[in-house]
């Protein structure tokens, strides 16, 4: 069974040094803190290219979610990929399978990130083992 979690997010993202190489990837550091369905913080560490100020870029990151959601306590890991050309966005945002623990061993899913006047907001669709609902 497909479950549905919605809420806000307060995210704080840190510039890392350069890569010593000269490589023109930019690379950040931050925290997040979740409200709503997930309660709960996480930790990212992302890279990207481009000039999102001239609408193209992308960007990867890792994130390291622990928390409650909806009832259930443990913590998982999102895979981000993100590109804008010509200031259209495409997003894809999941679960990276086997990392869930505790009483979300077993989760798998979708995150949606949504951004509308400078507030941050998610949902969330995902799947745990019938055991952990």
């Amino acid at each position: 069974m497909t479950h549905h979690a919605e809420g806000t997010f307060d995210v704080k993202m840190t510039p890392l040094p350069a890569d010593d190489a000269g490589i023109p990837i930019s690379r950040y550091s931050g925290v997040k803190q979740f409200h709503g369905d997930l309660d709960g913080t996480s930790k990212v560490e992302m890279l990207g290219a481009g000039d999102p100020a001239k609408g193209n870029a992308g960007y990867v990151a890792l994130e390291y979610v622990t928390g409650n959601l909806q009832g259930h306590t443990g913590s998982f890991a999102l895979q981000h990929n993100g590109t804008m050309e010509g200031g259209s966005y495409k997003l894809s945002v999941t679960v990276v399978p086997g990392t869930g623990t505790g009483e979300l061993t077993g989760i798998a899913g979708s995150f949606n990130i949504i951004i509308a006047s400078g507030k941050h907001s998610y949902t969330f669709d995902y799947t745990l083992p019938v055991a952990a609902q």
